[in-house]
């Protein structure tokens, strides 16, 4: 019966540590956990006697308040979180490299944004409204909050 009590206890502490560690905030798996530890102490009580419950509860405090400091701990955190940095930027316009009335083709549809390769240059464009193809001939029409509107160029063969 002692397996029993073992293995209530330590599922209840890794409850508590998937709590702490992969589910923060949750609160499922913290409760899992408390009930587990709790029926594990009490079982220890009822079936193993008081003096054996006792050790048994001195021993799980002392590895909860163990785990709870490993996990606190700045090692641990920096094993469990993610790492990876963020490189995307958004669309600043220098106002040296492109201005109102300079032309450029568009790399992707404008739906009614897109991309657009302007003097050199790939930028996020906007429309106002309309639906440009891949590989049409765009001029700027106004710079705006770090939003650049373009519409298609009209040939003067048309």
């Amino acid at each position: 019966m002692i397996w029993v009590v073992v293995a209530l206890i330590a599922i209840g502490l890794l409850f508590l540590i998937l709590e702490i560690l992969v589910f923060p905030g949750q609160a499922v798996a913290g409760i899992i956990g408390i009930a587990l530890l709790i029926i594990g102490i009490w079982q220890s009580y009822l079936v193993l006697g008081s003096t054996t419950g006792n050790w048994i509860l001195v021993g799980t405090l002392a590895a909860s308040i163990g785990l709870l400091i490993f996990a606190l701990r700045s090692k641990t955190w920096k094993r469990a979180m993610l790492s990876d940095d963020i490189d995307g930027k958004v669309n600043v316009i220098d106002q040296l490299k492109i201005k109102v009335g300079d032309e450029g083709k568009t790399i992707s549809r404008l739906n009614p944004v897109g991309k657009a390769l302007i003097n050199d240059d790939y930028y996020e464009v906007h429309t106002q409204g309309d639906f440009v193809d891949p590989g049409t001939e765009v001029i700027v029409t106004k710079i705006s909050f770090n939003k650049i509107y373009v519409k298609r160029k009209i040939d003067k063969n048309e």
